[in-house]
């Protein structure tokens, strides 16, 4: 009888790790906002909000191991240069 309850609670743990999410690196595009100071990783130039245009970004979330380590910012133009490395990017409406 105890072997059986040893084997329960193995099950269990598998069940409870393989309902816990596992964080990839992921691409939304957004539109860039005033006040941007972010750093394009491809072309090295600013970012930039400019009033009368609607430029958009894509802002990247890195993870490795599923663990958060950066944000990149791309002017949507360079990330499609440098061929969409952390996919395609999501459409997300601004928060106001």
């Amino acid at each position: 009888m105890a072997k059986a309850k040893t084997a329960n609670k193995a099950t269990k743990r598998k069940t409870k790790s393989s309902k816990s999410p596992t964080w990839e690196s992921r691409a939304v595009l957004r539109l860039i906002e005033a006040g941007s100071m972010a750093e394009c990783p491809h072309c090295e130039e600013r970012v930039k909000f400019r009033a009368r245009h609607r430029d958009q970004q894509v802002i990247c979330n890195i993870y490795e191991d599923g663990v958060w380590i950066r944000v990149e910012q791309y002017h949507e133009e360079c990330y499609t240069a440098v061929e969409k490395p952390y996919g395609k990017p999501e459409k997300k409406p601004n928060h106001r």
